[in-house]
């Protein structure tokens, strides 16, 4: 086994390392950081004229707590900006070389079998490219997940993960599932996380007869509890009683409200009320259609399912949607 360093590095064929910044903390982010060793079971490759560095095999990628798993990595490198050179470099020259001090790696990909880690955080796929100018992971493939002590989000066809910006992007059949299990989903949704340290709102009340929930330690460092979730095409919220549908939607977590708009159905067993805006509460589990322009809400009501109307829906106040997260999608 060879050693090698440079902006990145293996264990088995050759090991590398890059310069950079000092790192944050644990969420996905292999922008910052100091070297990048790797290691790979079947060897590490240069194609010098491609400016591509290849590892094979078991191929791990580990950057200031951050771990890359995959099948196969790929290191792209260019000349670093403002480094200078003595004179241009020619593929396959030494100066070149991922060795030398005058390249930087600008893009990492992974194929197969892709799990990316942290201390606290999880991404998963089979493929993923970390474009480190703007800090952006992006996983395509099956079983795409991202999870933190505080949610998991999946989806079906790309999940982005925008490590500075605090954001992840979810596409198709994207669903969150919070740490207290409750269920959002939609076709696309983009969830704003708050960053490590932010202050947290006071705890919910209660249901009925449930005792007041202790406040919440920070949590630890990664990529931090959800502060919004913005949905887009067939949203659906889930409570431990009701199903709420609608075209577009926002969620948010400090208050544990969701406003969902355009072709709402709020559904309880064989009950049904449908209107064009609803306002769930998450931390009650009790939703509301709004009427909107002296519109009428309707619905099929089964009486014989128990007790009162359970989806009655509230009388309109003056200003609808006046208890409604402030952002709109």
């Amino acid at each position: 086994m060879s050693r090698l360093r440079l902006a990145f590095a293996p264990r088995l064929a050759v090991a590398l390392s890059l310069l950079a910044t000092p790192a944050l903390a644990q969420n996905i982010d292999l922008s910052q950081g100091g070297p990048v060793d790797v290691t790979a079971r079947d060897g590490i490759e240069w194609r010098q004229e491609q400016r591509v560095v290849v590892a094979r095999g078991n191929a791990r990628a580990i950057r200031d707590g951050v771990t890359v798993d995959a099948a196969r990595l790929l290191a792209r490198y260019r000349p670093q900006a403002g480094a200078a050179a003595p004179a241009p470099a020619t593929p396959g020259s030494p100066a070149d070389s991922p060795l030398s001090g005058g390249n930087e790696i600008w893009r990492l990909e992974a194929e197969g079998d892709v799990r990316i880690f942290t201390a606290t955080d999880v991404a998963t796929g089979d493929r993923a490219v970390y474009d480190i100018d703007q800090a952006v992971l992006v996983l395509t493939g099956r079983e795409l997940t991202l999870t933190t002590p505080q949610q998991r989000i999946t989806s079906r066809d790309s999940l982005e993960y925008w490590s500075q910006r605090r954001l992840a992007v979810a596409r198709g059949n994207a669903v969150v599932i919070t740490q207290d299990g409750r269920h959002i989903g939609a076709d696309t949704l983009v969830a704003y996380l708050e960053p490590d340290g932010a202050p947290r709102p006071a705890p919910a009340a209660a249901r009925p007869g449930q005792p007041a929930a202790p406040g919440a330690a920070a949590p630890p460092p990664g990529a931090g509890r959800i502060d919004r979730v913005e949905l887009f095409g067939n949203v659906e919220i889930r409570t431990e009683t009701e199903v709420v549908r609608g075209d577009r939607g926002v969620y948010q977590a400090s208050t544990g409200l969701a406003r969902l708009l355009g072709n709402v159905r709020i559904t309880r067993g064989d009950n049904q009320v449908n209107g064009e805006e609803a306002i769930t509460n998450l931390n009650t589990g009790v939703s509301r259609l709004v009427s909107q322009g002296g519109q009428r809400v309707r619905g099929t009501i089964q009486p014989q399912q128990g007790g009162a109307n359970p989806l009655a829906p509230a009388t309109p106040s003056p200003t609808p949607g006046a208890n409604a997260p402030r952002s709109t999608p």
